[in-house]
């Protein structure tokens, strides 16, 4: 593709592309979206030399650099510019864009760059390595929050002793008010969503494909539970699909992620290890989960404590003294937003009603409502019933709405 052909892309089809995407914006935030999306197309997660083009010359400009036949110097180091244009140039095709948003429409997925009210700035910690844009499902709104979270991650053939460690232990941190980050695989990361999602707290999933394509494709319900309440996200955009290299990209997104990360049973060569060592990088304070001598997926565990001065967790509260303590945790919880008391008005305390019809009232999207309905639960100010939601009865009405 050519930098004429780049350039003739209009403003109005650049729009259309983003439609349903995202919130409408001036032309320069648009354009600057719309690149970074096309970038997500052209470089793997963490491509230091694409970012660093990007920081130097805006993401419009840097496409069209790659376009170009010579670069020229458009950084300080033009041999990694080069490096880059023999990974980049193959992918940018006119077909490749089409279908990448194309897809993205089809699929009800978002996209997010640096800036955006909901982007994530712990990512941004990641440095010359943070992602150039994030593709989500439900509401980014769970991801940005300023409340603690912790990443809960482990071997994929996990034990009955792991799982049951890694269920009591989510349960209790949703209930003091904390985010449970993982990756979406079998085993322990799976347990860790599901036993967030029980207890009615929220959960970030980040996956290593596009986010059309669930995977592994046996959680593809528990993936749509997640984003129902909370966030799934991914650097690759729609259509791309997982491979090797990308579940050790994204590792590096659940530790940024998270406040803590706790490995729960590791192999040797886990790549929960991987996770860890991002987390000891980015100053995440460490836990590992002790298990028994005789237990091959309890080795990696052993090591991040013999080896990598992670702290020993055999429980929830060595996970909150990580955080800060039980106290502080507790005061963190609680949406002291415009959209939490609209939710919290548009609840009865007399009838339960539909995640819809409180949206509906409220004037929010199903998912966001729904994800704020879980933070106002753990607030203690409203109750899930047995056919929806109603506001606890000892608390007053927000703004004085009728219920």
């Amino acid at each position: 593709m050519t930098a004429a052909e780049l350039a003739g892309w209009s403003e109005r089809r650049r729009r259309d592309d983003l439609r349903g995407l995202g919130a409408p914006e001036d032309d320069a935030a648009m354009t600057d979206r719309w690149a970074r999306a096309v970038w997500s197309l052209l470089a793997e997660p963490g491509d230091r030399t694409a970012r660093a083009l990007i920081e130097a010359v805006g993401a419009m400009e840097a496409l069209l650099v790659v376009a170009e036949k010579d670069p020229g110097s458009a950084l300080e180091t033009p041999g990694a510019v080069g490096d880059g244009l023999r990974r980049w140039r193959p992918r940018l095709r006119r077909g490749g864009i089409e279908a990448m948003f194309h897809t993205a429409r089809a699929a009800g997925v978002s996209i997010h760059v640096p800036g955006d009210p909901a982007w994530p700035m712990r990512v941004d910690d990641l440095g010359d390595h943070a992602p150039v844009c994030l593709w989500a499902r439900g509401s980014m709104r769970m991801a940005a929050a300023d409340g603690p979270a912790v990443a809960l991650i482990g071997a994929r053939a996990s034990t009955a002793y792991g799982e049951r460690i890694v269920i009591d232990m989510a349960a209790e941190l949703v209930g003091a008010g904390v985010r449970i980050v993982s990756g979406a695989a079998y085993g322990i990361d799976g347990a860790a969503h599901r036993a967030a999602l029980a207890g009615g707290g929220v959960t970030l999933a980040v996956l290593a494909g596009g986010l059309d394509r669930p995977y592994p494709t046996g959680h593809s319900d528990l993936i749509a539970r997640i984003a129902a309440t909370g966030t799934v996200l991914s650097e690759i955009p729609p259509g791309g699909a997982p491979t090797k290299w990308r579940f050790l990209a994204r590792n590096r997104t659940i530790a940024a992620l998270a406040d803590a990360v706790i490995v729960v049973e590791a192999g040797w060569r886990s790549g929960s290890l991987n996770t860890a060592g991002h987390a000891a990088t980015l100053g995440r304070p460490l836990g590992a989960v002790p298990g028994p001598v005789t237990s091959g997926a309890s080795a990696g565990c052993h090591r991040l404590l013999r080896e990598y001065d992670a702290v020993c967790v055999t429980g929830p509260e060595d996970v909150l003294s990580l955080l800060g303590g039980s106290a502080s945790v507790r005061r963190a919880v609680g949406p002291a937003t415009d959209d939490s008391t609209r939710v919290l008005d548009a609840l009865s305390t007399r009838a339960d009603r539909s995640v819809d019809d409180v949206a509906r009232r409220a004037g929010l999207a199903p998912a966001d409502c729904g994800a704020i309905l879980a933070l106002l639960e753990l607030e203690g100010v409203a109750r899930r019933g047995a056919v929806g939601w109603r506001r606890a009865a000892a608390v007053p009405a927000r703004g004085g709405a009728h219920s």
